[in-house]
C-alpha cells in the first residue's frame, strides 16, 4: 500500500502533462469568445485606464481607485497588461484567465503531493479543481480575472508556507507575507487564508503540539513538518502579520463596496433572511458539487422559507459534528469541511453584495476543501478492497470524463452575451439581470426596439433597478423620442442620486432636444456633486 502512494518526479511530470491537457481541451474554445455586457465593460472594453495599457498614470489609478466597487490593483494591472499585449482582441484576456487556471491546477497538485506524499489523491484534487463545471464562470468570464489571479497567489502562499513550516526562517516567512499581500491585491477573498494555514498546521503539516493526527502511511497522511511542534497559541501569534493584512483588506473592501453602492442595507435585506439564505446556500453548493444542475450566471435573491433554513442548519451541524468526531482518525475530513465552511464566509451573503442569492464563481477556492474530503475519503473507504487500484482508476476516469463534458458544454454558453443570458433565462426563468444585459447586447448590435422590450421586461420584474431606467431612457433618446427618454432618465437619477453618469445622460438628452438651459442646470448640478464627493 505504501508503494501505491509513493511519489516520483517522473510520475509527477506525467500527471502535470495530463492535467494540462485536461484543462486545455474544454477551455481552449475561449480564444474565440467575445466580451459580455456584464462588468466586462467596466473592467475592460469601456475602461480608458485599461485600454491605454500599462502606463504610469494607469498604475497610480490602479492603486488608488475603487472603481467597480473593489480595490484590487493587481487585477487592474493584469487587465492593463492584456490591453498592452492583445489590443482589442477579446480572446487574449480569455486566454490569460485560462493560463492562470492551468497554473493554479498544476501548483495545487504539486502542493498536495509535496505536503502529503500522496500522489494519486493529490492528482484527483487537482483534476476536480481543473474540470468541475462550477469553476467555468471564474475562468470563462474576463471580469473574473480577480478569481483566477487571487487563487494562483492563494496556492502559491500555501506552497511558500509549506517551505517555511519545514524549515522556518525570516526570509521564508517574508515570502509568505509577500505572496499573501499580492493575493489580497488581486481579490480580498484571501482574507480567510490565515485560518486555512492553521488548518494545514493540523493536517497535513502536523505542527500543533497535542493535536497530532493518527499516522497512517497507507493514506499518505503522515505529517511532513519540521522537527518541532508548537502550541496552538504560538501558531496563531506567528500569523499576526497575516491577520493584520486580512483585517486591513476587509476595511478597504467594505469601504469600496459601500462607496460603489453594492452592499445591501439591513432594511432592504434583513439579517434573518441573510442567515437563512446562507444556510441553504451552503447545502446547495455541496449538492451542486456532486450533481451540477443546469448552471446560470446569475441567481436572483429571493426569500428563503424558514423550514428550509432550519433543515439546512441541521444538516450542516450534523456533518460538522461527524467530521470533528473523526478528526484524529481522518483529519482530512475536518480540514476539508472547515476549509469549505470558512472560505465561503466572505461570499455567503452575510454581508450582501449585489442581488444574487449565490454564484458559481464563489466555489472556486472553497471547493478545494470538499475535493480533499472526496479524494482522501475514497482511498480510505476502499483501503481493504482487493482490486482497489482498478476500481478507483475506472471510477476516477468516469467521473472526470463526466466533468470534462459538463465543463465543455458550460464553457460554450460564455461565447457571447446572447448565448449566456438566453441560457440563464432558460435555467432560472424570468431574470431581470439577464433581460437587462440582453437588452444592452441588443443596443450594441443596433436592435433598439428589441432592447426596449427587454428593458421593459427588466423593470416589470425589478421596478427599482436604476440601470434599466437609464438605459431605456438612452435608447429612447437615441431614437429621438425625448418625451419618453427624459422621464426614464429622471427616474434613474431619483433611484441613484449620486450616479454622475445618469446626470450626464440627462444633460445630453436636454442638449439634443435643444433645451440648453435645462442642460446647463444639470451640468451645474454635476459640478456640485463632483466637488461634494471630492472628485
Amino acid at each position: 500500500m505504501t508503494q501505491f502512494f509513493r511519489t516520483t518526479k517522473g510520475l509527477q511530470v506525467i500527471i502535470c502533462l495530463l492535467l494540462a491537457g485536461a484543462v486545455l481541451l474544454p477551455y481552449i474554445q475561449v480564444k474565440d469568445f467575445d466580451y459580455i455586457t456584464f462588468d466586462d465593460n467596466m473592467y475592460v472594453y469601456e475602461n480608458p485606464q485599461v485600454l491605454n495599457g500599462l502606463t504610469w498614470t494607469g498604475v497610480k489609478w490602479a492603486f488608488t481607485t475603487q472603481h467597480a466597487g473593489n480595490w484590487h490593483p493587481l487585477t487592474w494591472l493584469s487587465h492593463m497588461l492584456d490591453s498592452q499585449i492583445f489590443g482589442a482582441w477579446a480572446g487574449g484576456p480569455h486566454l490569460t484567465n485560462l493560463l492562470f487556471h492551468l497554473a493554479s491546477t498544476l501548483l495545487l497538485f504539486l502542493f498536495w503531493a509535496r505536503v502529503t506524499q500522496a500522489l494519486w489523491p493529490s492528482a484527483l484534487v487537482a483534476a476536480l479543481f481543473a474540470l468541475h463545471p462550477l469553476h467555468v464562470e471564474s475562468v470563462a468570464w474576463v471580469s473574473e480575472r480577480k478569481d483566477v489571479l487571487s487563487a494562483f497567489f492563494w496556492i502559491a502562499t500555501m506552497w511558500a508556507y509549506a517551505g517555511y513550516a519545514a524549515s522556518p526562517s525570516a526570509w521564508r516567512y517574508l515570502a509568505v507575507i509577500l505572496l499573501f499581500a499580492l493575493g489580497l491585491m488581486a481579490k480580498p477573498m484571501l482574507v480567510t487564508l490565515p485560518f486555512v494555514l492553521l488548518l494545514l498546521d493540523y493536517w497535513p503539516l502536523g505542527r500543533i503540539r497535542g493535536l497530532t493526527p493518527a499516522a497512517d502511511l497507507g493514506r499518505g497522511t503522515t505529517p511532513t513538518a519540521g522537527p518541532a511542534r508548537q502550541g496552538f497559541g504560538r501558531l496563531i501569534f506567528e500569523k499576526i502579520p497575516l491577520f493584520a493584512l486580512a483585517f486591513l483588506s476587509c476595511l478597504i473592501t467594505l469601504s469600496a463596496q459601500r462607496g460603489g453602492g453594492s452592499v445591501l442595507s439591513l432594511v432592504s435585506w434583513p439579517l434573518a433572511q441573510r442567515f437563512a439564505n446562507a444556510l441553504v446556500t451552503y447545502v446547495k453548493y455541496v449538492v451542486k458539487m456532486f450533481w451540477p444542475p443546469p448552471l446560470a450566471m446569475y441567481y436572483p435573491l429571493a426569500p428563503v422559507p424558514w423550514w428550509q433554513a432550519a433543515a439546512a442548519g441541521l444538516v450542516l451541524l450534523a456533518v460538522t459534528t461527524l467530521v470533528l468526531a473523526r478528526a484524529r482518525r481522518s483529519p482530512y475530513l475536518a480540514v476539508g469541511w472547515l476549509w469549505y465552511l470558512g472560505t465561503m464566509v466572505p461570499v455567503i451573503g452575510l454581508v450582501q453584495v449585489g442581488g444574487q442569492a449565490m454564484a458559481d464563481r464563489y466555489t472556486y477556492i472553497p471547493f478545494i476543501g470538499l475535493f480533499l474530503m472526496v479524494a482522501w475519503g475514497i482511498f480510505e473507504l476502499t483501503a481493504s478492497w482487493r482490486r482497489q487500484k482498478i476500481i478507483l482508476a475506472v471510477g476516477a476516469a468516469v467521473t472526470l470524463a463526466a466533468c470534462w463534458w459538463a465543463t465543455w458544454v458550460q464553457v460554450g454558453y460564455w461565447r457571447n452575451s446572447e448565448t449566456l443570458f438566453t441560457h440563464t433565462i432558460r435555467v432560472t426563468g424570468p431574470n431581470y439581470i439577464a433581460y437587462h444585459h440582453l437588452g444592452t447586447d441588443m443596443v450594441n448590435r443596433g436592435h433598439l426596439d428589441q432592447a426596449i422590450a427587454l428593458y421593459r421586461k427588466t423593470l416589470a420584474i425589478a421596478p427599482s433597478y436604476a440601470p434599466a431606467y437609464n438605459n431605456l431612457g438612452c435608447v429612447y433618446a437615441r431614437q429621438g423620442n425625448f418625451a419618453e427618454a427624459v422621464p426614464y432618465l429622471k427616474q434613474a437619477i431619483r433611484l441613484a442620486p449620486h450616479n454622475l453618469k445618469y446626470y450626464r445622460n440627462l444633460a445630453q438628452a436636454y442638449t439634443d432636444q435643444g433645451k440648453k438651459t435645462a442642460a446647463a442646470a444639470v451640468r451645474e448640478h454635476i459640478r456640485w456633486l463632483q466637488s461634494s464627493q471630492g472628485r
